[in-house]
Parts: structure tokens; C-alpha cells; sequence
């Protein structure tokens, strides 16, 4: 008998290690065991059913959201994969309040964010690859533009591109990329290095009265490619005009024109876009050219703000070539995270 004791007790006199199995159907048993033969499982929470009915349709309908009143649809559409924390904010409160009704409706929602974002949980990265592309807005203010061109020439990119250069900071990031890229070429606020040759280079208008976007034929061992850089104007949030966004459509119009225009089939545009792929002001980019990260990346690949990435508003997208993997890079001096991208530019195998 004592000897049994020992075996049920601990030092402390509390009961010993506990299956985690038993446990946990323990717990379950203590949640639902109100539930059992109450009708009012099936009355109560009918205000949380219909919220978690509500942001399903905002979710599945976010383009039908008008953007008349502070460009609120592009403002739900930068930000809609953060939709899905209210899920289990929801899922919380309809267990609180014992309501069946709640928990069945809260499968809408949960169906139509995996149908738009499930894709991008699971690790699409491939091997191979012809080809090694970076994008970077490095900051106006970067305190060391130095070392945050050695940070991005690490990458191995072959082609890098760098947004938001200033006219100070110029040659200091020409000085620290010289001796891996032999080509390089700065319009305005934006910049292209290679390591192959550059041919074609021009400035872009995108409708701004400044440069911030440029093309060039950048021509490797596997032919020639067409290379944008665009730095798309950015975005407001304003108390009286809420989420401004008209010049950076009016220049996401105007790029997808060039790029409709371009003449060479592979293309590839790298680039701060101030916008997501949702987001519908960009369509006349998004319509025509992949997303790196949405075909071969793994995870959401967010990249600003760098302190703690909410969205990737950072693009690396390409037509007539083939992604075959795409990351983000560690932080620099930044707001921007730096991301990556390696495609196969040969897509006849």
C-alpha cells in the first residue's frame, strides 16, 4: 500500500506526470461540458456569427470595395492576409459564449482565407536557375550606405537594383559594388548593377516630373533580358483624405504601359511598388507579370516596415522566364527589408 502511494504522489504531494493525451481531453471536457443538453448553444453568439460572416465577404469581395472614401479598398487590400488574426480573436469569444452558431460560421471565414493565402504557407522553393535578381530600397537616410551595399551584394545577385538613392549616397554605393559588378547604370533616384552588359538603358516616365524608373537590356549567357527599375510614389494615410494612393496608381499605370510596350519577351521589374499583389491599383502591372514570391517563394516574404514586416510591398515579378525560388535578405540600415529572387530564364525545357 505505501508502496503504491509512492507511485501516485509526488515529493510535494501533488499527483505525478499526466499523459498529454489525458490532459488535453481533460481540458475539452471541462470547455464543452456546459454545452451538453443546452438548446441556447444554438441561440447565443448570433452577433459573432454574423461579424465572422461579415469579414468572410470582406475577404472574398475585397475588389468590390469602393476607393472612393480614402482609397479604402486598396488599404484593406495592402493589408488583407492580417484579416485572419481576427479568426482566432473570433473562434476565442465564440467558445466563451458556448455558441455552436459561432463556431459553424467561423468555417466561412477560415475557407476563404486559405483559399487566398493557404498557397503561400507551404515552401515552393525549387534548385537550379540561370539567373539571380535583388531588389533594395535602401533609405534616403541610411545611415551606412556602405554596408548596406556589401550587405546586398552577399546575396550573389547578379542584377541588383537599389531605390531611393540620393545624390550624396550615390557614389558611395558605386565605390562599394565596383568590384562585383562591372556594369551599373543610376537614373534619377534609382539604380541597376550587373554583372553582365548592360545595353538600351533609359529612364521610364512614370508621370512623376522626376526620374524614378528605368529599363535596360541586361544580356547573359542565356540571351537577353529586359530589366525595369521602379520606385512607385508612396502612399499616404491622411485624417481628412484617409489612404491617398491617386499618384502612385496614376505611375503604376503608366509603368504597365512600358512594360506592355517592351518589345523583348523575358522581362523582369524589380522595385519598390508601394502595393501588394492584391492590391487593385497595381493591376496594370499585376495583370501582365508573376510574382517571384507568390510562384516560388516560401511564406508571405514580407518586407516593410524591416522593424516588423506587415507587407511586401517590395516586388520582384517577371514575364517569360520562370521563378524557381525567392526570399527576403537580412535587414540593413533600411525600412525596407532587401528580397531576392532566382529564375530560369531558359523555359523551353
Amino acid at each position: 500500500m505505501a508502496q503504491q502511494a509512492y507511485m501516485t504522489e509526488t515529493d510535494n504531494g501533488g499527483s505525478g506526470p499526466e499523459r498529454r493525451g489525458a490532459r488535453f481531453r481533460r481540458l475539452m471536457n471541462r470547455l464543452v461540458a456546459g454545452w451538453r443538453g443546452d438548446p441556447r448553444i444554438w441561440r447565443r453568439g448570433i452577433v459573432l456569427a454574423a461579424l465572422a460572416v461579415i469579414l468572410a465577404l470582406v475577404m472574398l469581395l475585397h475588389s468590390r470595395i469602393p476607393n472612393r472614401i480614402g482609397n479604402l479598398g486598396s488599404l484593406t487590400e495592402t493589408f488583407l492576409p492580417w484579416l485572419g488574426l481576427l479568426i482566432p480573436l473570433l473562434l476565442l469569444l465564440a467558445l466563451v459564449r458556448r455558441s455552436a452558431t459561432a463556431l459553424i460560421a467561423l468555417i466561412l471565414p477560415v475557407a476563404v482565407w486559405l483559399n487566398l493565402f493557404g498557397g503561400l504557407l507551404t515552401d515552393k522553393t525549387g534548385s537550379g536557375g540561370d539567373l539571380t535578381v535583388a531588389t533594395h530600397n535602401v533609405n534616403a537616410d541610411n545611415p551606412d550606405p556602405s554596408a548596406t551595399a556589401r550587405d546586398v551584394a552577399a546575396s550573389g545577385a547578379d542584377v541588383l537594383a537599389l531605390e531611393e538613392l540620393t545624390a550624396s549616397a550615390v557614389p558611395v554605393y558605386e565605390k562599394a559594388l565596383a568590384s562585383t559588378y562591372k556594369y551599373h547604370s543610376v537614373q534619377g533616384t534609382v539604380g541597376l548593377w550587373s554583372k553582365y552588359p548592360m545595353t538600351g538603358v533609359r529612364a521610364v516616365d512614370i508621370k512623376l516630373g522626376w526620374t524614378r524608373a528605368m529599363r535596360a537590356t541586361v544580356t547573359t549567357p542565356e540571351g537577353q533580358i529586359a530589366v525595369y527599375v521602379a520606385h512607385m510614389p508612396s502612399v499616404r494615410v491622411k485624417l481628412e483624405a484617409g489612404f491617398t494612393a491617386r499618384q502612385r496608381d496614376k505611375s503604376a499605370n503608366a509603368l504597365g504601359e512600358a512594360i506592355a510596350d517592351e518589345t523583348l519577351p523575358r522581362k523582369i521589374l524589380l522595385g519598390d511598388l508601394n502595393g501588394t499583389m492584391n492590391d487593385r491599383s497595381l493591376n496594370a502591372v499585376t495583370a501582365q507579370m508573376r510574382s517571384t514570391q507568390g510562384a516560388a517563394g516560401s511564406g508571405f516574404g514580407f518586407s516593410w516596415p524591416a522593424s516588423f514586416p506587415m507587407a511586401r510591398i517590395d516586388q520582384i515579378m517577371v514575364q517569360g522566364v520562370e521563378p524557381v525560388s525567392s526570399w527576403t535578405l537580412p535587414r540593413t540600415g533600411s525600412d525596407h527589408l532587401p528580397i531576392a529572387a532566382r529564375v530560369n530564364l531558359d523555359t523551353s525545357s
